[in-house]
């Protein structure tokens, strides 16, 4: 089963704090970073994580929760910059919005 913190680390070594940044640039930053995210979710989905072993059956709530912890898993990997998904992102957004 795949494990991750349930804090953020720190932002890896050569990556950009995308949070630290000036307010200017908070929308297309806010925005990259909600993409990351739902980008993850959707990974984090498909790979099963989230879901109970045969014999479990939590039903309805199960599902509905099982979804909540993906979404959080995500979040806090966007947070901490190993992806890097959402500087990318916001690089492109910014040379575009820039012309």
């Amino acid at each position: 089963m795949i494990e991750f913190p349930l804090s953020a680390p720190e932002p890896a070594a050569g990556r950009v704090d995308i949070t630290a940044h000036s307010a200017q640039d908070a929308p297309l930053r806010e925005l990259a970073q909600k993409f990351e995210t739902a980008f993850l979710s959707e990974m984090l989905r498909h790979t099963g994580l989230g879901k109970m072993p045969d014999g479990f059956n939590g039903g309805a709530g199960e599902a509905r929760f099982s979804g909540f912890l993906i979404e959080a898993y995500a979040k806090d990997l966007t947070r901490s910059g190993q992806i890097g998904l959402a500087d990318r992102i916001y690089q492109d957004l910014a040379s575009r919005a820039a012309k």
